[in-house]
């Protein structure tokens, strides 16, 4: 029975391949069906000492006792996995801090994803957000040994493997904005590492180098801008395992490329370079040091009004694949909610050389996203 199974998992994709690899019978009309618990939690056993890690193609994941970065806690998020890092001017780095696994995703690195988009979102003074991984890679999947065996590899979790990919697939994921009327936002855990960057009312840049596959790419599919090095890495890999991107790349990569280039990169999940994804519009632009663009990128954003910069970003996110009566309602909507209000009149001051502080941006300013609501309710 095991010999119907992948002797290795490098290169899954980044959410339903556990519970789609374990051991299998075929029915007699081609489905299949998942053997008994004590066959499961057999093959977790040995499928753990296979030394499978992440999405990462043919890379070899070394493992380590001790490191550094693992075992210092960020001072602004409750795991050790991210850590937020404060570049002034209101610009906040949020640093994937999983070097040694290539920053792999577990289960503490989804949570603490989220958790960092979560306590971002509702701080009036960040101003933009840059996202980066530690180490050789911008990140290279999931962790699939962690999540298939947390408690021998730390990755936080449940001992059950089942019971994580539950965690990962429920929603709501307990991280999205609470809304008026009881409403929640639309994404699970798996898809919020991606999704709840879009709901931040602040312009989210990813810097990425190295390798970023699966998981990490719709991570970075999430940002409102990406920056990557020429030789980086990067595919959507759920192709090799017969599966789907589920982490929000339905919603962020549609407005990206056309959907033949989405589909011919999922189907066939082949790897590209930088340089072609910049061909593509996969990402913003290649630059040899993304870090270094994406501070100053920032910074000239952080220039601008923080309410128009926000509106901006809710204006094209509820236009670009909406029917045009809805795009010039939109537009009007917001640009009356704009019109005479402290930030904009800051703003043009500086046009004339009077240079007065921006204010903390409108609590309401991304409020056409809530589920459910319309922007046709606000009280302009």
């Amino acid at each position: 029975m095991m010999s119907n199974c992948p002797r290795t998992l490098i290169g899954c994709p980044p959410i339903a391949i556990i519970a789609r690899a374990a051991p299998f019978r075929r029915c007699r009309r081609g489905g299949v069906s998942l053997l008994n618990t004590s066959t499961y939690d057999t093959y977790v056993r040995q499928f753990s000492a296979s030394g499978a890690s992440s999405d990462a193609d043919g890379v070899q994941q070394q493992s380590s006792r001790s490191t550094t970065s693992e075992s210092s806690t960020s001072s602004n998020t409750s795991s050790k996995r991210v850590e937020i890092k404060s570049l002034g001017d209101g610009i906040q780095n949020v640093v994937l801090s999983r070097p040694s696994k290539m920053n792999a995703l577990d289960m503490s690195m989804f949570e603490s994803i989220a958790a960092a988009a979560a306590q971002l979102r509702d701080d009036p003074s960040v101003r933009a957000i840059i996202l980066s991984g530690e180490g050789r890679a911008f990140c290279t999947g999931l962790d699939v040994k962690s999540v298939a065996n947390p408690l021998k590899e730390g990755g936080g979790g449940c001992h059950n493997p089942l019971r994580n990919i539950e965690r990962l697939l429920e929603r709501p994921s307990g991280y999205g904005r609470p809304y008026p009327g009881g409403t929640t936002s639309l994404g699970n855990l798996a898809q919020d590492v991606g999704y709840l960057w879009r709901d931040l009312p602040v312009p989210v840049i990813a810097s990425l180098h190295g390798m970023c596959f699966g998981g990490g790419m719709q991570i970075a599919l999430g940002a409102d801008m990406r920056f990557a090095t020429p030789d980086c890495r990067l595919s959507i890999m759920e192709a090799k395992w017969g599966l789907i991107p589920d982490m929000s790349a339905s919603v962020t990569l549609r407005e990206l490329v056309r959907i033949d280039v989405a589909k011919e990169l999922t189907m066939t999940g082949r790897t590209i370079t930088g340089e072609e994804a910049a061909e593509l519009g996969l990402v913003t632009r290649c630059v040899e040091d993304p870090m270094e663009e994406s501070i100053k990128v920032a910074k000239e954003i952080v220039a601008r009004s923080p309410d128009s910069v926000a509106a901006t970003k809710r204006l094209y996110q509820e236009t670009w694949v909406a029917p045009e009566e809805h795009c010039l309602k939109e537009e009007t909507i917001i640009q009356r909610q704009l019109l005479a209000s402290y930030n904009q009149l800051a703003a043009s001051g500086r046009n004339f050389g009077v240079k007065i502080p921006y204010a903390d941006r409108k609590d309401d300013i991304m409020d056409g996203k809530r589920p459910g609501g319309s922007s046709e309710t606000h009280p302009f």
